[in-house]
Parts: structure tokens; C-alpha cells; sequence
């Protein structure tokens, strides 16, 4: 039991900095995110109910979804000519930028 808390304490201690240490600038992300809003919302909260929202949605999870739209891994082809151009900084700019953003949860009966 001891041998599973300290391998616990030394996981938790090495995978929390990494967490904390995500890259991108929010500010850049904001700045670059003018083309997003036209589907995701101006904050990344959709209004239109088949673009999802991107607001609160984790970090990493964005990252590679535009790396893949970026790559023809995801195929949309809406997404890939947006996704195309974004260099890999950009990409993590606009992860920080709507990962931060707060979310807006919407009722089902709403839609």
C-alpha cells in the first residue's frame, strides 16, 4: 500500500507541472480567432447549432484537432482549408485562447 501511495505522490508530481505548462498566447489566439467567429461565436460560443462551441473545451483536445484538420487526418473540408495556413504556434494561440474562454451550456430542449 505504501509502494502505490509514494508511486501516486511521484505521478502526481511530475504529470501536474506539464498540465500547468500548456503553450499558446491567449491575447495572440484572441487576435488570430476573427476567421473562427464566423462559425464557433465571437467568444467561441456557437449560436449556430451544427458548428460546435469551442469555448472551455480542453486545451490539448483543440490542439489536435486542428492538427489534424490541418493534415487531412479529420476530414472536413471547411475546416481543413481554414486549418491549412495555421502554423503550429497559431494553432496553440488559439487552443489557450478558447480553452480560457468560459463556456455557455445549452439546454437540449433549446434546440
Amino acid at each position: 500500500m505504501k509502494i502505490q501511495h509514494m508511486a501516486f505522490s511521484i505521478i502526481l508530481m511530475t504529470s501536474a507541472p506539464a498540465a500547468m505548462a500548456f503553450k499558446g498566447d491567449a491575447a495572440a489566439g484572441e487576435a488570430k480567432s476573427v476567421t473562427c467567429a464566423a462559425c464557433h461565436g465571437k467568444d467561441g460560443n456557437s449560436v449556430i447549432a451544427i458548428n460546435p462551441s469551442l469555448a472551455g473545451q480542453n486545451y490539448s483536445y483543440l490542439v489536435q484537432a486542428l492538427r489534424d484538420y490541418r493534415s487531412g487526418a479529420r476530414n472536413n473540408p471547411i475546416m481543413k482549408v481554414q486549418a491549412a495556413p495555421l502554423k503550429d504556434e497559431d494553432i496553440e494561440n488559439l487552443a489557450k485562447y478558447f480553452s480560457t474562454q468560459p463556456g455557455k451550456l445549452k439546454s437540449l430542449s433549446a434546440r
